[in-house]
């Protein structure tokens, strides 16, 4: 039996201004470990409400979210983001390099702030995972020397460098041209097929979604196919 490895229950939100507006009713589902998974649905149906919330950056909703088979019911804000760290790996449509360090140093800063290793044991580390996305020899390049397609490249190495449970991703490839998006879908495919990696990726383009394992399609905040 597979591994759960994310589960949302029953998750609903609403903003007020000034009246009270449902922004998601009743989210249901589940991600096994390994599996690569497309949210798909028109702008403003809730995808990247949804992404927020199961990332834990947002914590206003109802309903129950659980990583790893643990809730994150009444976690404290720093509880949140040690298993955000060290349990979630991210790769949003803007990389968010920072341009004054190097690539390696890059990759290597969310593993810094987890302290689980040496700091030489989390160069290796970086360098392995920029070898497995064919970037090592960009490593010691400053992170605005690179192209769109690099810099994408780079932001996944970091998004691997804790080994997280899951990668989640909002619209990883909004910003590339076609021949970088399919570059970044088949690092994906790879990671789920090869080394087993959850991921879950909000995404516009039926083209990445219709090569995914498995679509969950969204309309007016609620899930209408999975």
């Amino acid at each position: 039996m597979s591994q759960t490895i994310l589960e949302a229950r029953n998750i609903s939100k609403s903003f007020s201004d000034p009246v009270s507006v449902k922004i998601l009713s009743d989210i249901t589902f589940s991600i096994n470990k390994g599996v690569f998974v497309s949210i798909v649905g028109r702008s403003g149906c809730g995808k990247s409400t949804l992404l927020y919330i199961l990332s834990t950056m947002d914590t206003d909703y109802e309903g129950e979210l659980l990583i790893d088979n643990e809730s994150m019911y009444k976690k404290t804000g720093p509880q949140l983001a040690r298993i955000r760290n060290e349990k979630i790996g991210f790769v949003f449509q803007f990389h968010y390099l920072l341009n004054e360090f190097t690539v390696l140093k890059n990759v290597m800063l969310p593993a810094l702030k987890l302290k689980k290793y040496s700091e030489q044991e989390i160069e290796a580390r970086a360098i392995e995972r920029l070898k497995r996305l064919g970037m090592d020899k960009q490593a010691h390049k400053n992170a605005h020397q690179l192209s769109g397609g690099e810099k994408q490249r780079v932001a996944i190495a970091r998004a691997l460098i804790n080994d997280p449970l899951i990668i989640m991703g909002d619209e990883p490839t909004g910003n590339l041209d076609k021949k970088n998006s399919e570059i970044v879908f088949d690092i994906f495919s790879e990671l789920s097929a090869g080394f087993n990696q959850s991921l879950l990726v909000v995404t516009h383009d039926p083209t990445f979604a219709d090569k995914t394992n498995r679509i969950i399609e969204m309309e007016d905040g609620k899930i209408i196919k999975q």
